[in-house]
């Protein structure tokens, strides 16, 4: 069915004035984004098109590049700038927030909150510092890293003179798994336990070392193994 087959009130962009972006179907919303469809084909079968190419999860939509969504009939350059620009916009509105959260971080639960918007559905490794003060309030986040596809490399010295230079008291390093297996490498172990020596000389605390996945994630705190 063509689109302007449908009742006004039935089309993505009127439903949407309307009654609100809440109202509408994933494929709804993706139709208001790319606008018109193909000859024969409507606007909200090419984004059902679309959504099957990422068997129907927008987190596996998330993670097409630009060239893959291409490789879909009916989807050019505008488009599939559009529907990435969009994802962006949403990621950084999620990971959005005051200098200081308002209320001090006590558990790696909290930590995959604040953090997994923001690391959620990358190809690649980032890691990210978190500087406490004294009552464990958040107050800084900062990316130390971008990595390759599987590793990602901190340095020491650069998150000691950062946590110094920010006279934080408490640390919480971040990275994420893309391969959705939380679990430390062997690089991981070493690298948390290098921090954890250095920033003690400088009678600084590393709180935790969280990894991050989608739906996932693990604490060096919450480890027995490395906690003390």
């Amino acid at each position: 069915m063509k689109i302007k087959e449908l009742c006004p009130s039935e089309r993505p962009r009127e439903k949407l004035i309307e009654r609100g972006a809440a109202a509408l179907s994933n494929a709804e919303l993706l139709a208001v984004l790319l606008r018109s469809g193909l000859p024969g084909e409507s606007v909200i079968e090419l984004a059902n098109k679309l959504l099957r190419e990422a068997d129907g999860r927008l987190g596996r939509l998330f993670d097409l590049s630009a060239p893959a969504l291409m490789r879909v009939r009916g989807i050019g350059p505008d488009k599939a700038s559009t529907v990435l620009a969009a994802f962006e916009l949403g990621k950084r509105f999620l990971s959005e927030g005051a200098p200081v959260v308002k209320k001090p971080i006590v558990s790696a639960r909290m930590v995959y909150e604040l953090m997994g918007p923001v690391l959620k559905g990358l190809d690649h490794e980032e890691c990210w510092l978190l500087l406490l003060n004294d009552s464990n309030y958040l107050s800084g986040k900062l990316r130390l890293t971008s990595g390759g596809d599987n590793a990602t490399v901190i340095d020491i010295r650069q998150v000691l003179r950062v946590a110094l230079e920010r006279k934080a008291r408490s640390l919480i390093l971040v990275h994420n798994h893309p391969s959705a297996n939380a679990g430390p490498s062997e690089a991981d172990i070493a690298n948390t336990r290098s921090l954890q020596q250095a920033a003690e000389t400088m009678h600084l605390c590393l709180m935790d070392h969280v990894i991050v996945c989608d739906d996932s994630f693990y604490s060096f705190a919450d480890d027995r193994r490395y906690s003390r």
